[in-house]
């Protein structure tokens, strides 16, 4: 057991396992984004540091099929910055909260060698909750997007490089339009944080240590691609006409990958945690 998931462990409550916790008619999810960890300063702009901040914390909530209300933030601040990087980092924040609906209720700050960046998410409970234990025997498996760019991505700012601000490490391309037209006919999803092979090995086992026939053969540089916030879901083979129509409808890309099977799916990338 590595040690995420060992920590995850000593704590009993049964809302613990999905991208977000289901408590009465809301779903909370919580993500952190350090420095040194998550992003470098060096690499990104304080404003693209929240908006990006922000995104992968709305992403957990869209996996659920849930709609971010609300949010609170809490900032750990290097105490050398200005009024004028306070406003450039609130700035960022706001602007993707007004481009989501969401509202800014409160947090904390506080000051700290580097900048570390705690969002808690609050959204309406669905009708539908999306969780990831629910992938059946036979269900294909499927993701949204091109994955893979993340990791180009990041490769090049390690070694030296830039890339575009719009680029996908920078800022995530979230598909709010077709989970929320299409989750109802799926059995199980989550977004892709941390590569396809790791996340789809946390969904299967969720959904009881259950294994993956491939239909397409994927290079490791894709299936360990982590930070990419694509959607990956299961659905039964009778619904492909009518989820491959919605992705059509909402423009997105959908690359069906294998069928769920007994056995279990060994993760055979490194881990991006500890």
């Amino acid at each position: 057991m590595d040690k995420e998931s060992f920590f995850i462990s000593q704590f009993p409550s049964t809302s613990i396992g999905d991208d977000g916790a289901v408590v009465g008619n809301f779903v909370y999810a919580k993500d952190l984004f350090c420095e040194g960890i998550h992003f470098r300063r060096d690499w990104m702009r304080l404003d693209q540091i929240a908006q990006k901040s922000m995104l992968v914390n709305i992403s957990d909530a869209i996996a659920m099929n849930a709609k971010p209300k609300w949010a609170l933030i809490g900032v750990v601040m290097p105490k050398t910055f200005d009024y004028a990087q306070l406003k450039e980092l609130s700035g960022g924040f706001q602007k993707v909260a007004r481009r989501y609906g969401i509202d800014i209720i409160g947090g904390d700050t506080t000051a700290g060698e580097t900048l570390a960046i705690s969002i808690t998410i609050i959204a309406e409970r669905p009708s539908h909750v999306l969780y990831r234990s629910g992938a059946k025997i036979g269900d294909y498996v499927a993701y949204t997007g091109t994955l893979g760019r993340s990791y180009r991505e990041l490769t090049r700012l390690l070694r030296g490089g830039s890339v575009s601000s719009s680029g996908r490490f920078m800022q995530p391309d979230l598909k709010e339009r077709f989970v929320y037209k299409a989750a109802r006919h799926w059995h199980a999803g989550m977004d892709i944080s941390d590569g396809l092979f790791k996340d789809l090995s946390r969904l299967l086992k969720q959904s009881g240590k259950k294994g993956v026939r491939w239909l397409k053969r994927l290079p490791k540089r894709l299936t360990c691609s982590g930070e990419e916030y694509e959607m990956l879901f299961c659905f039964d083979p009778r619904k492909k006409r009518t989820v491959a129509c919605l992705a059509r409808q909402t423009r997105t890309k959908m690359t069906i990958v294998g069928r769920v099977q007994r056995g279990r799916l060994r993760c055979r990338c490194r881990e991006h945690h500890f």
